[in-house]
């Protein structure tokens, strides 16, 4: 069974940090390349940044600077570092396994809102 398990969401001020993790099970994840992903309500699903299973790394152009990707093979787990959060950073984060340029599999999802 595919598991892909987000956490570390929650409220935060503007110009605030969090830090997201994603716990992969079920899937050879050192060969997967993997994804966050954000959503806000009445929106599509949008990619946030990726990171492939060479460590290449592709974001969107509203966190440049701002949000860093980054996995641990030996602990089956992607990160998402958000620095100077903004308010339109707000959403629900999905973590995703990528196959051929598509996310595949996807966890539940964690809140993260920014806000005074």
């Amino acid at each position: 069974q595919v598991l892909l398990v987000e956490s570390g969401g929650g409220l935060v001020q503007p110009g605030g940090s969090l830090r997201l993790s994603c716990e992969v099970s079920g899937i050879t994840f050192s060969i997967n390349d993997m994804g966050w992903y954000r959503q806000v309500p009445e929106k599509e699903r949008e990619m946030v940044e990726t990171i492939t299973s060479e460590y290449g790394k592709k974001y969107a152009d509203s966190v440049k600077g701002r949000f860093t990707i980054s996995r641990d093979n030996a602990k089956s787990t992607v990160y998402l570092q958000m620095n100077s959060l903004e308010s339109e950073d707000s959403g629900v984060y999905y973590c995703a396994s990528i196959v051929g340029g598509r996310p595949r599999r996807w966890g539940r999802g964690t809140q993260v809102t920014v806000s005074s």
